[in-house]
């Protein structure tokens, strides 16, 4: 899965995305100008192939969200924890609320062409404002399952596959994977017993998981990435995880460590990566598509499949005009 360039194709972008092992596309604030040109980037980059590249972007809500203008604002998903930590005996209604968010921003998405959200976060989020941070529902295993799982219901009630990350769970570390490699010195066991929960009891709701790049010394020597002990033996085997697998961006500097970008690439994909991200660095893209020839197995191309947006039900006007003013009300102008 690659990156283009700016608000509309050049002649580097249709190269890259004609080239085979190309599977899908993730867009990016620097893509995204208008609503209306948006969709018109999305509908050029579906006629390129048949069948049509996978589009993705990161519409998480809060300081993650690529598209804007013409899209509701998403609040961080810590909203949703603290109005759940405040609603006493109605977290019914909270839960209801996320739902219709997820709904609601899955809508919009599919509307425009784009297959899904990498969304959500499933990391606890124990360190303020951290690179999770926000980003995470809650810091609670058990409360951040259920906020989650309203969240994904919502995701796929609109059509839309939810991709969990980042596995194994990056919320006890304070580092930024797209900066350094973060260190976790913990124990496989008091990894289970929290970080994975959600990964666990949620794995037959979500389409993907993507990986986090975190070294855990104590437990294997490879980063979860490059890791078929994490993705293999835990992953696919305990978890009984059955969906896609992406790397996070092989460009980020917390995966530098396994060698040039080709080495990266084969790393991962050798580990059980399904797909693998490679973003922001098109000398990196060009090398690994002048390099390699990939082609997806008979599995990772139905779970290629299954990512599609199949658009489904549509939220009342009447639950819609109610998620957008609930919104607006946790994001003042």
């Amino acid at each position: 899965m690659l990156d283009v360039e700016g608000i509309r194709l050049n002649r580097d972008d249709i190269r890259r995305l004609q080239n085979p092992g190309v599977g899908g596309v993730i867009l990016f604030t620097r893509n995204f100008d208008s609503r209306e040109q948006v969709c018109e980037l999305i509908e050029e980059i579906r006629s390129l192939r048949d069948p049509a590249l996978l589009i993705a972007v990161d519409q998480e809500g809060g300081r993650v969200q690529r598209f804007k203008n013409g899209f509701t604002r998403i609040p961080p998903m810590a909203e949703f924890g603290r109005l759940y930590d405040e609603a006493g005996e109605d977290t019914q209604r909270v839960l209801q609320f996320t739902a219709s968010t997820a709904q609601l921003m899955a809508e919009e998405l599919i509307e425009c062409g784009v297959d899904f959200s990498f969304a959500p976060v499933l990391d606890l989020g124990l360190h303020g404002d951290t690179v999770i941070g926000n980003r995470a529902f809650h810091a609670e295993p058990e409360k951040l399952v259920k906020i989650a799982s309203a969240f994904i219901d919502g995701m796929r009630a609109a059509g839309m596959q939810a991709t969990g990350k980042h596995f194994p769970g990056h919320g006890h570390v304070l580092a930024d994977s797209h900066l350094e490699t973060p260190v976790d010195m913990r124990s496989f066991e008091s990894i289970l017993a929290e970080d994975m929960q959600p990964f666990s009891v949620l794995k037959n709701k979500l389409g993907a998981v993507m990986t986090a790049h975190i070294a855990y010394p104590e437990i294997d020597s490879a980063l979860p990435t490059f890791s078929k002990f994490w993705l293999q033996e835990v992953l696919r085997k305990r978890l009984g995880f059955s969906g896609l697998i992406f790397s996070d961006d092989l460009t980020m500097h917390g995966a530098l460590v396994g060698g040039n970008i080709v080495e990266r690439a084969d790393l991962a994909i050798s580990a059980g990566c399904d797909m693998v991200l490679v973003c922001n660095d098109h000398v990196a893209m060009d090398e690994l598509l002048a390099a390699k020839s990939y082609t997806a197995s008979n599995k990772s191309q139905q779970r290629f499949d299954n990512m599609k947006a199949r658009p489904a039900t549509r939220l009342s006007k009447t639950e819609r005009k109610y998620t957008i003013d609930q919104l607006k009300a946790l994001i003042p102008e």
